[in-house]
C-alpha cells in the first residue's frame, strides 16, 4: 500500500500548490489468475464501484482473465457475484452435460467412463487435457452474447488483454482482438486439466505459465496508477517442502514466483489474499472464497475511495459509468457456417441443429441448439460466435471438434454382489453403416460379463434406430430360506435382442423388440432343495421409456420412467430337482410349460429443494401373469443399484434375499450433498409381493419393509458409496458397498 499512499500524497501536493493537470492518470487494474481462488477478485471488484471509481483498463490471466474479461464488457462487480454464486461449478468445469441434451439412444452410455481414448492417426491417444469442458465453452458464450459485436478487446467498455502461453517455445501471447471466448478459454486452459485452444494455428494454455500477473500489461496500455489482485500463494516454505513432489513443483514454480515479483513492483495499490486453506481446485467452496474476496474489498475500501477522491480533487470528478454492458435480448442472424467438420456432413449438423432459419437469436436459444448437435455424441466441442454483418445482422458461426469415430474407454467397479471388475468397451461410429454406432463392453474380474451392440439410425432427424444386442453373463447368486442363505448358484445367462425404438424427443421413446434368451442355472454350493438345469425361450415386447434427468451420478431433477409388457413363448426347460439328496418328479414342470406376460414398471423422480438437498421417490412393479416355471423368470429382490436381470432393487436386503413372481414396492429418499461431492442419503421402502397365483388371483401378499442410510463421493471414476441397511422382516443389518459404474 505504501505505493498508493505516495500516489495520493504526490496528488494532495499537485493540489495544494495548485498545478494545473492537463490529463487525469488512468487507472489500470490486474487480477491473476489462480482457479478458484480467483473468485475473490469478484469482492475488490465491489470496492472499485462502491468507491465509484473509473476504471481505464485491465487485465487478467486464468481465472483473473474470466473476472476481468466480464467486468471489461459491462457487468458489475454485483452482477458478478450473483452469476458466480449460481453457477453449478462441478457441472461446469467437467465434461459432461445435462442428459436431456442427449439423444436417447446415447444416454445409458454417456459419461460412465473414468477414461476414453480417442483412436487417431493408427492409434490410441492421449488429449490435450482431461477436461474439453463444454459447458464452460457455451456459458462464455452466453455471457460475452451482448458485445458479439466487439472483436477489438480495448474496445470494449473497458479495454481488456489477457495472457496465455504459447505452448510450442513458451512465450507470452498477449490476446487482445478476435473471438473474446476463444481468449478466455485459453487464458485458463489449465495444462493437462483443460485442452489447449488453437488461436491462428497456434496452440495455447493458461497464461499462469509464463505470467500469472500480468502487471506490466496493463502499464503497457497506458495505465498510470494500477490496482492489482492477486491470489497467487508463491513458493512454500522451507518447513512444508516434505516429498518429492513438493520438490518439484517448487521448481517448476521458481520462475512464475521471480516474475510476480517484478510485476508486484510495478503495481500501486497490491491486494493480497492469503487464502490460506484454498486451492485452485476448491469450485466446491466458491461462495465462501467470493465472501473472503468481499471481506478483503472492505479492507481496502477506504484506500480505494481516497483515491478516487484525490482524483476528483486535482481532476475534476469523472464518475464511473453505469449501465456498461450493452443491452442485447437477441441478435438477427441471417445466415449459419460450420466450422471445423471432417467426418461429418453440414446436412446432418443443421438437421441436428434444429435451425429455424433467419430470424432473431437469443443467447439461450442458441446455446440450446449447440446443446442438441454436441447431445448427438459425434462433437467433442461445438461452441459459437457471431460475426457481424454491414446490414445489421450476424453471422451465426459454430466451431466445432469431432469426436474420433473410434474410442477406447475404461473403469474400474466393485459392487458387493459382483466384486471387482475391470470394464473395458470399444465404440465406433459410421463403421459398418453410415448414421450408426457399434459397441462391445467386457467387463473382466470376479463377474464376467460381455455385450455386443449394434444401433442403426433411420428417418428424418434420426429418431428411428433398430438396435441388435447381445449379452453374456455369468453371475453367481445366493439363495434364501426365511432370509437366512442356503446356497449359491450360477446364472449362465444369454440374451440376443433385436428392437426398433422411435424416439419422439430427447427425452421420450417407444419401441418394438423380440428377444431370445437362454438361462443355466447350476449349483454352486448346495442348499437342500436344489434347481439344475436350463430353459430357453423368446420375449416379445412393446415399451416406453423416459428420461428427463440432469445426469446420471447423484441426480438432482428429473425423472425416469421404463415400462414393458412382455409376451413370453417358446419355452424349452429341461430341470433336475433335488430335495435333500432325492430327486423330485419335473415331468410336469418341464412338459408343461405354457406361455405367459409379464409387465414391468420402473419410475423414478428427483426433485430439487435446494442446491444441496434433494427429494425423490421410486415405484416399481413386476408381475408374471399366468406364471408356471417358477424361477427361470422370477424376480429378485434386493440390493441398492441394478446389477442383474430381473432385479427389483430394495433397500434393506441383499440381492435375491426374496424371490417372486409378482412385487410392486414404493420408496422415498432424502439426499443431502454435505461437503462438495459428497453426500449423505436416506431411503425408506415398502413392498407386496406373492400377491398373484397362477391363475391371475389376488391372494394375501407378503409384506416387506427396509431402510438404508448411505455416505457417497462423487469422485472421477465414479460414485463411491458405503451404505447401512436394516431389513424389517429380516431384522438384519447389512453393509452394502458399491464404487464405479455399473456394467
Amino acid at each position: 500500500m505504501m505505493h498508493l499512499r505516495l500516489v495520493v500524497l504526490f496528488l494532495c501536493c499537485v493540489s495544494f500548490l495548485g498545478a494545473a493537470a492537463q490529463t487525469r492518470p488512468p487507472v489500470g487494474v490486474t487480477l491473476s489468475g489462480g482457479g478458484a481462488k480467483g473468485l475473490a477478485h469478484i469482492g475488490i471488484l465491489k470496492a472499485i464501484d462502491s468507491a465509484g471509481l473509473k476504471v481505464d483498463a485491465i487485465t487478467g490471466t486464468s481465472m483473473g482473465s474470466i473476472i476481468g474479461g466480464l467486468y471489461a464488457a459491462g457487468y458489475s462487480a454485483d452482477t458478478l457475484e450473483k452469476i458466480t454464486r449460481a453457477i453449478d461449478w462441478a457441472s461446469l468445469l467437467s465434461n459432461q452435460t445435462n442428459l436431456t441434451s442427449l439423444k436417447m439412444e446415447e444416454k445409458d452410455e454417456y459419461g460412465k467412463y473414468a477414461l476414453e481414448l480417442p483412436w487417431s492417426n493408427h492409434g490410441f491417444r492421449l488429449p490435450t487435457g482431461l477436461l474439453e469442458a463444454e459447458e464452460l465453452w457455451l456459458k462464455f458464450s452466453e455471457l460475452f452474447y451482448p458485445v458479439y459485436q466487439t472483436k477489438d478487446f480495448t474496445k470494449l467498455s473497458i479495454p481488456f488483454k489477457c495472457i496465455a502461453t504459447n505452448i510450442s517455445d513458451g512465450s507470452i501471447v498477449v490476446l487482445d482482438k478476435g473471438e473474446l471466448v476463444k481468449a478466455i478459454r485459453s487464458s485458463m486452459a489449465i495444462p493437462t486439466v483443460f485442452t489447449a485452444v488453437r488461436i491462428d494455428s497456434v496452440m495455447l494454455v493458461d497464461g499462469g505459465v509464463v505470467r500469472n500477473f500480468p502487471v506490466q500489461e496493463v502499464r503497457d496500455m497506458g495505465a498510470k496508477i494500477v490496482i492489482g489482485s492477486s491470489v497467487a500463494n508463491g513458493l512454500l516454505p522451507t518447513k512444508k517442502i516434505n516429498n518429492v513432489l513438493q520438490v518439484l513443483l517448487q521448481i517448476a514454480f521458481f520462475k512464475e514466483a521471480e516474475d510476480n515479483k517484478h510485476q508486484q513492483s510495478l503495481t500501486d495499490l497490491y491486494i493480497y489474499h492469503p487464502m490460506l486453506g484454498y486451492s485452485a481446485a476448491s469450485f466446491g467452496r466458491a461462495n465462501e472464497i467470493i465472501q473472503q474476496g468481499v471481506e478483503k474489498g472492505r479492507e481496502y475500501y477506504p484506500a480505494i475511495k481516497r483515491l478516487k477522491d484525490s482524483l476528483d480533487a486535482l481532476y475534476g470528478p469523472e464518475p464511473a459509468p453505469q449501465n456498461r454492458l450493452p443491452l442485447v435480448d437477441s441478435v438477427q442472424v441471417s445466415d449459419i457456417q460450420i466450422r471445423g467438420l471432417v467426418k461429418t456432413d453440414s446436412t446432418f449438423f443443421v438437421d441436428m441443429l434444429g435451425y429455424k432459419g433467419p430470424r432473431k437469436y437469443t443467447a439461450r436459444q442458441v446455446t440450446l441448439m449447440a446443446r442438441r448437435v454436441y447431445g448427438t455424441r459425434y462433437y467433442g466441442k461445438v461452441m459459437y460466435y457471431l460475426e457481424p454483418r454491414p446490414d445489421s445482422t450476424a453471422l451465426l458461426v459454430f466451431e466445432v471438434s469431432e469426436n474420433p469415430t473410434t474410442e477406447a474407454k475404461v473403469a474400474l467397479s466393485y459392487n458387493i454382489f459382483s466384486g471387482a471388475n475391470l470394464i473395458a468397451d470399444l465404440t465406433t461410429r459410421n463403421y459398418f453403416t453410415k448414421h450408426s454406432r457399434s459397441l462391445v463392453t467386457l467387463s473382466i474380474g470376479q463377474t464376467f460379463r460381455i455385450k455386443g451392440q449394434h444401433l442403426q439410425y433411420f428417418g428424418t432427424h434420426n429418431q428411428t434406430a433398430l438396435i441388435a444386442t447381445f449379452e453374456d453373463e455369468a453371475p453367481e447368486y445366493n439363495t434364501y430360506t426365511n432370509f437366512d442363505q442356503d446356497g449359491i448358484y450360477r446364472n449362465l445367462y444369454a440374451v440376443g435382442d433385436l428392437r426398433i425404438q422411435r424416439s419422439v424427443n430427447r427425452i421420450v421413446a417407444l419401441g418394438l423388440g423380440t428377444r431370445f434368451e437362454n438361462s443355466v442355472f447350476r449349483p454352486v454350493l448346495t442348499s437342500p432343495l436344489v434347481l439344475k438345469g436350463a430353459d430357453n425361450f423368446f420375449t416379445s415386447y412393446p415399451y416406453f421409456q423416459v428420461n428427463t434427468l440432469d445426469r446420471w451420478n447423484y441426480p438432482r431433477s428429473g425423472s425416469k420412467v421404463n415400462a414393458e409388457y412382455d409376451l413370453t413363448y417358446g419355452q424349452s426347460p429341461d430341470f433336475e430337482i433335488t430335495d435333500n439328496g432325492v430327486r423330485v418328479n419335473t415331468d410336469s414342470l418341464n412338459k408343461n410349460a405354457a406361455d405367459y406376460t409379464r409387465f414391468l414398471l420402473d419410475a423414478t423422480q428427483y426433485i430439487s429443494l435446494h442446491r444441496k438437498s434433494t427429494l425423490f421417490w421410486q415405484t416399481q412393479t413386476a408381475v408374471n401373469f399366468r406364471y408356471q416355471v417358477n424361477r427361470v423368470n422370477d424376480f429378485m429382490v434386493g440390493g441398492l443399484t441394478p446389477q442383474f436381470h430381473n432385479q427389483v432393487t430394495f433397500a434393506g436386503y441383499d440381492e435375491g434375499m426374496v424371490y417372486t413372481s409378482s412385487i410392486s414396492s414404493l420408496l422415498l429418499g432424502f439426499r443431502y450433498e454435505a461437503l462438495p461431492q459428497i453426500y449423505l442419503t436416506a431411503r425408506e421402502n415398502v413392498g407386496v409381493y406373492n400377491y398373484l397365483n397362477v391363475k391371475d388371483q389376488l391372494v394375501s401378499p407378503s409384506f416387506l419393509s427396509g431402510s438404508s442410510l448411505s455416505a457417497g463421493y462423487d469422485s472421477p471414476i465414479g460414485p463411491i458409496e458405503f451404505s447401512l441397511m436394516y431389513g424389517d422382516q429380516s431384522r438384519k443389518v447389512l453393509g452394502y458397498v458399491n464404487l464405479g459404474i455399473n456394467f
